[in-house]
Order: C-alpha cells, then sequence, then structure tokens
C-alpha cells in the first residue's frame, strides 16, 4: 500500500481498510484534476472547470437514507419514519465489510476537512473516496485546514463513498442497491451505488443537524449574508427556492449559501464552499455564480457543453433540471473569510409555490414564523430528488429542510422560536415561485422584483408602508415597495379570474391545515391558530 500527499498520523485503518493499491492524500485541485482527467472521470471546460456526469442518480435518494437504530437513549431521539428510516448495526457491519474487502487492492482518495467556522463547534471529517472528482468536490465544499494542522487531524466523523459498490437487497435487507448510512457510536457515514456528490454534503449536515441541538445552537438549511452595517440576514429554503441566487448579492457579503448555524455567539457557516444549481444560469441576473463557474477547480455536475469547444450551455437540461457547480468560497470577492456573523436582523423562508397565490412577501409574527417554519411549504423543483419529473411537486418539508433532519421537528422549531423572541428578529415569507396563475399559467416571479423586496425589507423601508391583510392565509404584505409594480404584491390581481384565484388559494389552505394536523399536540393552539383559516 503506497501513500502519496500530505498524509495524516491517523490512518485509515481506523475504518477498517487494508492492503490497498495507492492511497492519495489531501491533495489539492491541481492535482486531482489531472488525476480525475488521467482516470477519464470527467472533462475540462473552456475555462478549466472539471465537469462530470453522475450517471443514473443526478439528485439525492431519499428513500434509501438510513440511521443505525441501537435503541438505546440516544435512538429514542430520532425521528424515524421514512425520512430517517431504521438498520441493525448487523445490517451496517455486514455492508462495512464487503465494502472493505470490495477496496483491497484499489486506489482511494482521503481528504481530512472540517466543518463549522465557530471554532467552539467545529468537528474534523474525512472522507475516503474512490475517485479523484468526489475528492475535489469535498474540498470545495467543506471548511480546508492549514497545511501545516494536516498531518495532526484526527478525525471525528469519517465517510466512506463508493459509487462502484452496490449492496443487495436480498442479502442486506434495504429497499435498493443504493444506500446511504450513518452509526452515530461508530462515526461512520458509507455512501454506496450513486455518484452524485451531494449525498455527501448532505451526510455531514445530517450529522451536525443531531449532535448541535443538544449544545442549544439552531442547525439550518439556509444561507446567509452581511451589510455593510454588521446586519446578518438567513434565506431559509429548500434547493431551487432561491437561497444561494439571493444571498448572492455584491451589496452585501456572503456568509455562506446553504447550511449555518445559529448559536450564543451568532450565525456561522458550515462549510467553505457554495453549492449553487446553474440551470438557466444568467450572467446579467447572477455574475457571482456565472463568474465561480467559469474557473479551475470548480466541479460541475450534469452540465452539457460542446465536445470540441468545450463552451457550456447551461440552458440545456437534457441530462437533468438540478445541473449543479461546487467551488470553494473563496472565488465569491465578497465573502465573508471567518464564515461568522452577527444575530440575524431579518430572516427569510423561501418558498416556491407552485400553485401561485402566495403573496411575493409577507411579514410574520414569531407564532407565524414557528408555524410556516414548521410547515415548510414549497415545491420541490425538477431533478433535485430521484423520481421527480419536469414539473415542480408542491410539498411540505418540514423547517424547509426535513430530508436532513434527524430529531423531531419541535426541537428545531423550539430552539427558532426562542432566538426570535430574545433578539427581536424580523421574519419573512417570500414567494419565488408563481404568480398570475399556478405553474402551466402563470409565470415565475421575476427575480429583481424578489431582490428588490428584500433589499426594501433589510433597509427597513418597509415599516411604515401601508399592509394588506390576506383573509385566506392569515398574512400581512406590504402594498408598495420601490422598484416592484403594485399588482405584483397582491398575487389575486395577477390572475385573469380572480374566483380562480380565490378556490386554489382555498385548496392551499386546506393542505396547510392538513399537513400541520400533526403538529397541534405538540405546539399548542395560539401557533396552529396562525396559520391560515
Amino acid at each position: 500500500m503506497k501513500m502519496y500527499g500530505l498524509q495524516s498520523k491517523f490512518g485509515i485503518e481506523s475504518a477498517g481498510l487494508k492492503n490497498l493499491a495507492n492511497v492519495f492524500w489531501n491533495y489539492g485541485p491541481a492535482e486531482l484534476i489531472e488525476a480525475a482527467v488521467k482516470n477519464n472521470e470527467g472533462y475540462l471546460s473552456n475555462d478549466g472547470a472539471f465537469m462530470v456526469n453522475t450517471g443514473q442518480f443526478t439528485g439525492r435518494s431519499p428513500r434509501d437514507k438510513y440511521i443505525v437504530d441501537y435503541q438505546d437513549d440516544a435512538s429514542r431521539k430520532i425521528d424515524w419514519g421514512k425520512v430517517n428510516q431504521p438498520i441493525t448495526l448487523q445490517q451496517f457491519d455486514s455492508l462495512l465489510a464487503r465494502m472493505q474487502a470490495y477496496l483491497e487492492g484499489r486506489d482511494v482518495y482521503v481528504q481530512d476537512l472540517q466543518v463549522g467556522a465557530d471554532l467552539k463547534e467545529r468537528i474534523n471529517v474525512r472522507v475516503i473516496t474512490e475517485q479523484a472528482w468526489h475528492s475535489l468536490f469535498t474540498r470545495n465544499l467543506l471548511i480546508r485546514p492549514a497545511t501545516s494542522q494536516l498531518t495532526g487531524l484526527q478525525p471525528n466523523f469519517t465517510i466512506l463513498q463508493l459509487p462502484s459498490f452496490k449492496a443487495d437487497p436480498a442479502i442486506d435487507g434495504i429497499h435498493s442497491s443504493t444506500f446511504i448510512i450513518v452509526n452515530y457510536n461508530r462515526k461512520m457515514v458509507l455512501i454506496g451505488n450513486t455518484s452524485y456528490a451531494g449525498e455527501i454534503k448532505k451526510s455531514v449536515f445530517s450529522i451536525l443537524n443531531t449532535i448541535l441541538p443538544e449544545q442549544n445552537v439552531l442547525p439550518m438549511h439556509c444561507s446567509a449574508n452581511i451589510g455593510q452595517n454588521g446586519d446578518t440576514a438567513l434565506f431559509f429554503g429548500l434547493s431551487g427556492t432561491g437561497k444561494t441566487t439571493l444571498s448572492s448579492d455584491l451589496s452585501r457579503n456572503l456568509i455562506g449559501d446553504d447550511e449555518h448555524a445559529w448559536g450564543e455567539d451568532g450565525v456561522f457557516n458550515f462549510e467553505g464552499g457554495c453549492y449553487a444549481k446553474t440551470i438557466n444560469l444568467d450572467a446579467s441576473l447572477e455574475p457571482v455564480i456565472w463568474d465561480a463557474c467559469h474557473r479551475f477547480g470548480t466541479v460541475l455536475e450534469n452540465v452539457v457543453f460542446d465536445p470540441q469547444s468545450r463552451e457550456i450551455d447551461f440552458s440545456d437540461g437534457s441530462l437533468t433540471e438540478n445541473t449543479r457547480a461546487a467551488y470553494p468560497i473563496t472565488f465569491i470577492s465578497n465573502h465573508v473569510k471567518s464564515g461568522l456573523g452577527g444575530h440575524p436582523r431579518n430572516v427569510f423562508f423561501l418558498t416556491a409555490d407552485a400553485y401561485g397565490v402566495l403573496p411575493p412577501l409577507s411579514k410574520l409574527n414569531v407564532d407565524q414564523a414557528i408555524y410556516y417554519f414548521l410547515s415548510g411549504y414549497t415545491s420541490k423543483l425538477a431533478g433535485t430528488e430521484k423520481g421527480l419529473g419536469a414539473e415542480p411537486e408542491p410539498t411540505f418539508s418540514t423547517c424547509f429542510g426535513a430530508p436532513f433532519l434527524p430529531l423531531f421537528p419541535q426541537v428545531y422549531a423550539r430552539l427558532l422560536g426562542e432566538k426570535i423572541q430574545k433578539y427581536g428578529v424580523n421574519v419573512w415569507l417570500v414567494n419565488t415561485g408563481w404568480t398570475g396563475g399556478p405553474f402551466g399559467v402563470g409565470k415565475r416571479i421575476k427575480l429583481p422584483y424578489t431582490r428588490a423586496m428584500i433589499r426594501a425589507a433589510i433597509a427597513g423601508n418597509l415599516e411604515h408602508v401601508p399592509m394588506r391583510n390576506d383573509a385566506i392565509f392569515n398574512l400581512s404584505s406590504p402594498t408598495e415597495c420601490q422598484d416592484v409594480p403594485s399588482r405584483v404584491l397582491d398575487p389575486r390581481s395577477t390572475w385573469d379570474n380572480p374566483e380562480a384565484y380565490d378556490a386554489m388559494a382555498l385548496t392551499l389552505a386546506g393542505h396547510f391545515k392538513q399537513n400541520f394536523s400533526k403538529f397541534e399536540k405538540a405546539v399548542g393552539g395560539n401557533i396552529t391558530k396562525a396559520g391560515p383559516k
């Protein structure tokens, strides 16, 4: 077994790996891209970004996620169900043993990285992959320690990711040959039979969503930025609702685009990179992301390109609508180097309403904030998960991140409510979805309008604006906003048939009430009454 690169004194023997061919430790972007090209893992674009095709899986596979159930006190805190499926220690050990045997005589790439900009909450994560580009992806997305730290970095968690290894459902007792398994006692994650790199990133997020609430720290599926006056803003939302786009504002500094925590000292980024959707990417509307996608070291997933010129066609979704770019946050010129921000002044819940009936901007009180946080209404956009078609799929994703929350939802909601009240935070519900009708009839709300509303809210320019109270959704919305037509602010007025709007709004209100019924006993009457009437 030959070792190359900056090897840690804490070897991979702790993961039970032996008799490997070559182990490439902590390679940098140039070395990893050279290896990936040599291994025929992808292609260089005309700008030097590395382009890969993830094959069968172009999004997450939520039905194949598992947590090892030890049937102890820690396991009883898990919200078991379709999102957090139990698996036995015997099943885990069997898969791990076969993965270890599978790797004998093969090459692996190892990255020793960190998660959490707040030093008090930081953990060390080792990611072992069989392809160089996955190692580059992970290096781009997580926090890269100083070179001097690498030899002594001891992993708190180890992720073993083998896209070419398949489980046997008949032997392993799981749904398919694909699996993402977290073992909190062993501090290991096993990923098999999927090349979609987002599974690595979200496994780390799930780990932090389990361990941080015990320390009164709220993990959040949100982006964050900060203004010149030190005012922090958070943007919650599922993939495709605008977290990355809306936080990438050249007038403010980016803390991070996807995963953060809110602790006693303020907000901190989990990661050291960004994972942006690139379908229909427009240089004029999203210049920050555009520039990052045209740099050496960026990983581009499933984009379509000209085989001769290597120019990318971001409008082509023939492989998937979930085309992605993974790049270090240092590619963003106005990023916050420390990854830290103060307690937020404004929190935005982003929802892509495919029914086309929610106002584009609404102000929420504390009870409403908890209600809409627990509801997590949005639309899953094409390609973000296995099995999604071309049309948006309306869904209620608890806390705007249900696939990544191992604990009971009220744990996260309680922490959010406490922090909103303690720090006097403004909370807003933002519809980045459709207006003038549902998907297929109406049109997506224009990005410049959404940007204008968010900038006005952050600047405090809506504090004395007359508000309109929505009779169905119990929401209070501004009647005017600079650079936004007043008609856009009233969704009912954008429909050709107001009665059709009313019928659709009542339909969505009914879905809200039906979904929230499962939380009513846990949260009480005031929060339940804060929802649609």
